[in-house]
């Protein structure tokens, strides 16, 4: 008889080694995977996570960790800090949605005004726009004590279907032919999210995942507010008679991981992706709280785990292109990545025994 016993202290060992367990683990399973598939399974995990960094084409690849990594980092920072307090941000990809819309809605209200200002303006409405679509759920916690993990993944549909009337009617580009789509940004130099340095990868948007790594490390290690947030999360009684105001912390993490979410498709729409288009959203709002369990939702881990997961982003486009594996089973691949982050971080605070006798 298998029992799970509770551990008198969380052990630091499982804390620690559970991420890489987890990689390990989803490279067999995801190998066994592949193999059902009548793939190699080798040569299948082998192009996923070797070919972007040493591959003969390593060098187009190498910049595009930056272009994949930098949204799910500026994500998943944001979700990591509503998770440590137990609030429960599921609707980021909403949230990136509305950003984008409401950014590039500033970009082409100017179009074709050539000024250094229009920018600058587009990235405050991105985030205005994520910030305004995360307050919904917040506003009706606070209010009426709703279900913020219904109410934010609800409204993912909603903006799916906002992006896609935007597409189709008032963001639609005059001069498309009738295609569904909005005004390429990558030919409007005053709201396009360039390279900074040729060739790097390096934009606007990698440069705010690193502020917000940085900004999130000094919140929760140096400030007050985020003790509290720890301390919620942590022991919730405790945080209550500490004078911790719960409605002020729910609209703070919500309102900020919903503002950096709105600022990673604004950084998306009007640089790698270039245009509002209907199949805009690539699920990084999902994938992000993979990144935030994957990293431990500490903000260093965060970082590490966001190119990680952007390696199985490119690893994954090369092997449905020299392997033919369908885009289906990359997906499948990335989901067993927090399966198997889930299952082995319950050896965190539990034991298992086995007929009376510790095993684990």
């Amino acid at each position: 008889m298998i029992v799970l016993e509770k551990r008198p202290q969380p052990s630091r060992f499982w804390s620690l080694a559970t991420p890489l367990v987890a990689v390990v683990a989803t490279m067999i399973a995801g190998g066994l995977l592949f193999a059902a598939l009548g793939k190699n399974p080798v040569e299948a995990i082998g192009t996923i996570f070797w070919q972007p960094l040493f591959g003969e084409y390593a060098f187009y690849y190498r910049p595009q960790l930056l272009v994949k990594g930098a949204p799910l980092v500026l994500i998943a920072i944001g979700l990591s800090l509503g998770f440590r307090a137990g609030i429960w941000n599921i609707g980021a990809e909403g949230q990136y949605i509305i950003g984008a819309l409401a950014g590039a809605g500033v970009g082409l209200a100017f179009y074709p005004l050539e000024a250094w200002y229009v920018f600058p303006l587009m990235v405050m409405a991105g985030a205005l726009g994520g910030w305004a679509w995360a307050m919904i759920p917040a506003f009706l916690k606070v209010r009426f004590g709703t279900n913020e993990i219904l109410v934010s993944l609800m409204l993912v549909y909603v903006a799916e279907q906002l992006l896609a009337s935007m597409a189709l009617g008032p963001m639609r580009n005059p001069e498309g032919h009738g295609f569904p789509g909005s005004r390429n940004f990558q030919s409007y130099p005053s709201g396009h999210n360039a390279e900074l340095v040729t060739g790097t990868g390096m934009h606007w948007g990698v440069v705010a995942a690193l502020i917000a790594v940085i900004f999130a490390y000094i919140l929760l290690n140096r400030h007050m507010l985020g003790y509290q947030i720890r301390l919620t999360g942590e022991a919730p009684r405790a945080a209550r008679f500490s004078g911790v105001r719960p409605a002020r912390l729910i609209l703070f993490c919500l309102g900020l991981s919903g503002a950096l979410a709105g600022l990673a498709g604004l950084f998306e729409v009007s640089g790698p992706s270039g245009q509002v288009s209907i199949d805009f959203n690539v699920g990084y709002g999902f994938t992000a709280i993979i990144v935030a369990f994957l990293g431990r939702l500490h903000p260093v881990g965060i970082l590490l785990a966001g190119g990680l997961m952007a390696l199985t982003y490119i690893g994954g486009e090369i092997a449905q292109g020299n392997l033919g594996l369908p885009a289906a089973a990359i997906q499948v691949f990335q989901g067993m990545l927090l399966f198997f982050l889930l299952a082995f971080d319950l050896l965190t605070n539990y034991r298992i025994r086995f007929a009376g006798q510790e095993v684990v």
